[in-house]
């Protein structure tokens, strides 16, 4: 162990007489979990001896040893053979360690012009960047199964709710495309961060820059970033990248949330207006009859765990003066489990909703009470009797409580019991009053009518490139 821990040190120790403490060690790594970004760290080792080359930092020959020994550290971290080392702290002195046992000399030439601080932000946005683009991946994945449902389901009336009370009626459809919506737009948040994060730290040295001619433009191409970090203290120190990819999760999971709190409404025997399939359902271990919407659950609760993740990194950055600390090494965990976390759950959700089936029937019968139409019964007083709609609304309101008193629901009332409140009312009146008349009536833009919903499954299936449903 000694002679691993000296190997450790050679790579910052020259001002310590006597090795960190085990304890001190365990703190201090975060191997177990930088591990993620070798394939980044290489990918920065690679633009940035290129660079040292082409400036004449270092000679071709040594690039060439460089790149050569990070080939072969790439082979190793693909057949799973690379050693990584608790020591030697962090992925970024892993990789070093490894590249001087495999070139020697050469290895230590690399390090020129550049920190681990500038070093480990660098990977932190490459990885940043590829966690976004897979998450709006999901994303998408998730919005195409809405899309299905929504097309397969576009004329099925069901309870629209305010207040969890039946408001008025509403198509799956059109429920269903409100997520597609609220999902889009949490993609273009994540979009939105991506393009924020994609600068280049790389060259900013520990803090101060470096006195070599380095050319940064031509590392931060080589990465894919659109330029190079115009000041060095912010290039190492800030994580506002990282934090607006958690709070852009965290909204995301928000809405994931929701969803999943209907389904477990929904499938309940209260409601049963749907039915999860048997790959995203549970059972109970004393009740044989339950099937328990266990993954809904789960997602529900996991938004709460990504929203805390967001929080914690606001905690740990928040405080910090300029330029690096030491907080900065759980920027990763945070970031790599919310990442996690989000992606299992868009995933289980994507799941649940290309198998989920609805009970058009319960939905629809669930629609008609509650004087669902009620709404549509003030608006007829006011298109064809020219009524005010605040007297429309007040005469509607009369009908209502008639009808409680009665025990049945508005278009179970007579017309001569109509006439009792608003004498000019004639049968015409109850071919507003069914579910299906609300819901196509309900044809402005955005609106619920089957016409409407119709037409914006088409053009999400185009958007999202999916397979025409007509």
């Amino acid at each position: 162990m000694a002679k691993d821990k000296a190997k450790g040190q050679q790579m910052w120790g020259g001002r310590f007489a006597a090795q960190p403490s085990d304890i001190m060690q365990s703190i201090n790594a975060s191997i177990d979990v930088d591990r993620r970004m070798v394939r980044e760290d290489i990918a920065g080792s690679r633009a940035h001896a290129d660079m040292l080359a082409e400036q004449g930092i270092i000679t071709e020959a040594d690039n060439q040893a460089i790149q050569t020994g990070l080939d072969q550290i790439v082979a190793e971290v693909q057949d799973g053979t690379f050693p990584y080392r608790v020591e030697l702290e962090d992925i970024h002195m892993n990789v070093e360690a490894r590249l001087k046992e495999l070139i020697g000399e050469p290895a230590g030439r690399l390090h020129t012009a550049r920190s681990r601080n500038d070093q480990v932000v660098t990977d932190f946005r490459l990885w940043t960047r590829g966690a976004l683009t897979e998450a709006k991946r999901a994303i998408a994945g998730l919005q195409g199964a809405l899309v299905k449902q929504a097309g397969a389901h576009a004329d099925a009336v069901m309870p629209g709710f305010t207040h969890l009370q039946t408001a008025q009626p509403v198509t799956m459809g059109h429920h269903m495309l409100a997520y597609v919506e609220m999902l889009e737009r949490d993609s273009s948040r994540l979009g939105d961060c991506a393009q924020r994060l994609n600068e280049s730290p790389l060259g900013a040295a520990a803090l101060a820059g470096t006195g070599f001619t380095i050319d940064r433009d031509m590392t931060a191409e080589a990465l894919g970033f659109d330029r190079p970090m115009a000041n060095s203290l912010d290039a190492v120190s800030a994580r506002d990248f990282a934090l607006e990819a958690l709070a852009a999760l965290s909204i995301a999971a928000t809405h994931l949330s929701r969803l999943a709190e209907e389904i477990v409404l929904w499938s309940s025997a209260q409601f049963a207006f749907a039915r999860l399939s048997d790959e995203w359902s549970t059972g109970s271990s004393i009740m044989p009859q339950k099937r328990n919407p266990d993954a809904a659950e789960l997602i529900r609760a996991k938004a709460s765990l990504i929203a805390g993740q967001y929080i914690s990194l606001q905690g740990a950055v928040k405080a910090l003066p300029l330029a690096y600390a030491k907080d900065l090494q759980d920027d990763k965990v945070l970031t790599f489990g919310a990442f996690d976390t989000f992606g299992l759950c868009v995933q289980a959700m994507t799941g649940m909703m290309q198998t989920i089936t609805f009970n058009r029937e319960t939905m629809r019968a669930a629609a008609a009470k509650g004087f669902s139409t009620a709404t549509d019964l003030a608006d007829y007083l006011v298109r064809e009797m020219k009524m005010p709609f605040r007297d429309a609304h007040h005469v509607t309101g009369s009908l209502v409580v008639l009808a409680e008193k009665q025990g049945c629901d508005l278009p179970e009332l007579s017309l001569s019991d109509m006439q009792s409140v608003e004498a000019r009312l004639t049968n015409d009146v109850f071919s507003v009053l069914t579910v299906e008349a609300s819901a196509l009536s309900r044809q402005s833009y955005g609106g619920t009518s089957p016409i409407r919903v119709t037409e914006q499954v088409a053009q999400w299936t185009q958007r999202l490139g999916l397979e025409s449903q007509s």
